[in-house]
């Protein structure tokens, strides 16, 4: 998307750093895929938050990178990420994890998922494109729908990585 080639090599090494996270946390810190289940559906009832909320509630606009994301839809987002808490308590996603560290996680990672959203909103307005593709017509093509995962991911390794939740 970028018009300028200096950007191509970073945007390579992170998008491959974004992949290789995905990996690790898909098959490095247990032996199923309650962790990677976990950050891909809060990114997921982020995504459909911030859309249902931000259409039926409207409201003043967020930022001018990306015109249609709305205060309300911010909220939105907020919300039903953390219709995740009872989901996990539910399905037993994370055994040993608090309410508190769950609620954090969470918020965090939903946080980076937005702003991961409204960065590539941000470039797509840049190269002065609309949809990423056609696959997903009238949702802004298949990078609409992964593009906050690409930072959450990320930081939900690091956060692991670290052990600042004690997750694993």
């Amino acid at each position: 998307m970028s018009k300028l080639k200096s950007y191509y090599f970073i945007g390579f090494v992170y998008l491959f750093f974004s992949l290789f996270c995905v990996y690790k946390l898909r098959f490095n810190f247990t032996n199923d895929a309650s962790i990677f289940l976990l950050i891909t559906i809060i990114c997921i009832l982020t995504d459909i938050g911030g859309f249902i909320f931000g259409k039926i509630f409207k409201g003043p606009k967020l930022t001018k990178y990306s015109p249609n994301k709305t205060y309300s839809g911010l909220f939105g987002s907020f919300f039903l990420s953390f219709s995740i808490i009872p989901i996990n308590f539910f399905f037993n996603f994370l055994n040993d994890i608090t309410l508190i560290k769950l609620m954090i996680f969470t918020l965090i990672v939903s946080a980076t998922s937005q702003l991961g959203d409204i960065f590539i909103s941000y470039f797509k307005r840049l190269s002065s494109i609309k949809d990423t593709g056609k696959i997903i017509p009238g949702h802004g093509g298949l990078l609409d729908r992964i593009d906050g995962m690409i930072f959450a991911f990320p930081i939900a390794y690091l956060m692991i990585f670290f052990n600042l939740f004690e997750i694993v």
